[in-house]
């Protein structure tokens, strides 16, 4: 009896053991598991302060910086503003955009060129020359203004220098070249006989300085024939070209 009661409480102790034994074993992996998860998520957040940290560095700042304007730059930031949302320039006034023209000089005045060109209002079509080059060349200004008879129809409610005016203004500078060419009497008159290849590029309108080039490329003499290529532009912008004109110089 005694050997039944020993052979009964060894079973049970060995069961127990083995019960516990699987319970260990099982909660093993669920641990594993949750420190995988929760090295997976330290590294994910490594990496995104990382990728956040190489960003600042691109914008030249570090994470979380704020941008601090004193001094000098501060009171010159006063005097910039908004438009549509956006930062304009800096306010620079009048003598500051004047003196960007300070070193273009006039060759040709208003008075000089009505002693060359027969030409008068409202069809003279040249207010100065600015660079010359005798029997060769010219750089001659346009000041557009709403105050030229043609705006009032074309076009009333969107006013553009006509595009035969902007031609005729670079005949005119070709004029002024021609008529002071070797041969040519004081007081001569010429003529339109052609032009070939005219390109409009952009509108010219009110408020614009059409700044124009012509270039003689053939002078007969005998005959008073000239051939010249010409060029206008609004702000660096070519607004007009053509390929060739044609003068005829009046006898």
């Amino acid at each position: 009896m005694k050997l039944f009661f020993v052979f009964i409480a060894a079973l049970l102790g060995a069961t127990t053991t083995v019960t516990l034994t699987s319970a260990k074993e099982a909660s093993a992996p669920s641990r594993r598991l949750q420190s995988r998860r929760q090295l997976r998520a330290s590294r994910d957040s490594s990496d995104a302060e990382a990728k956040a940290g190489a960003m600042a560095d691109d914008m030249s700042m570090p994470s979380g910086a704020e941008i601090t304007v004193t001094g000098a730059e501060a009171e010159d930031n006063k005097v910039k503003g908004t438009k549509g949302g956006k930062a304009t320039d800096k306010f620079r006034g009048a003598a500051e955009i004047s003196a960007l023209t300070s070193s273009v000089k006039t060759i040709f005045s208003p008075e000089d060129i009505n002693g060359i060109l027969p030409h008068r209002y409202p069809f003279l079509l040249v207010d100065k020359v600015v660079e010359y080059e005798q029997g060769k060349r010219a750089v001659g200004i346009k000041s557009v203004t709403l105050n030229e008879p043609h705006f009032t129809g074309h076009f009333p409610d969107r006013p553009m220098m006509p595009g035969v005016l902007q031609v005729e203004a670079l005949a005119q500078l070709a004029g002024i070249v021609c008529l002071q060419m070797e041969g040519v009497k004081p007081g001569a008159v010429f003529f339109f006989a052609g032009v070939d290849g005219v390109k409009w590029k952009k509108p010219v309108v009110p408020g614009d300085t059409l700044v124009m080039e012509v270039e003689i490329k053939k002078w007969i003499s005998r005959f008073g024939i000239a051939k010249a290529i010409g060029r206008a532009y609004v702000d660096g912008e070519m607004a007009v070209e053509l390929d060739e004109m044609t003068f005829a110089i009046a006898k």
